[in-house]
């Protein structure tokens, strides 16, 4: 078997890119040789986190939608709040975030 870090694939994807059908059995897989491993020691301690939340994660990889369309519109106002930070207030960052 190969090391865990040298895996081309996530725990859950095909070659094709496609997801298994069970893919929380392929996940729990892959968190026990996560856990296992030695070589990377914060792996080995990421892996009960996951396994804590196991259902999250697993809808997370096979739900067919995400949140990125939030979160780039949390981005934009983030990056105009910090161009805008020292400057004029909260009226003029309100008029440039609803007018971008």
């Amino acid at each position: 078997m190969l090391p865990l870090w040298t895996r081309r694939h996530s725990p859950t994807q095909h070659d094709d890119g496609g997801l298994h059908t069970d893919t929380k059995a392929a996940l729990k897989q892959w968190i026990e040789s996560a856990r296992a491993t030695t070589d990377l020691p914060s792996l080995s301690r990421f892996a009960p986190h996951l396994e804590r939340d196991l259902d999250a994660v697993t809808a997370g990889l096979t739900q067919p939608w995400n949140s990125g369309v939030v979160e780039g519109h949390v981005n934009r106002i983030k990056m105009l709040k910090r161009q805008m930070f020292g400057r004029a207030g909260f009226a003029l960052l309100r008029k440039r975030v609803l007018l971008s």
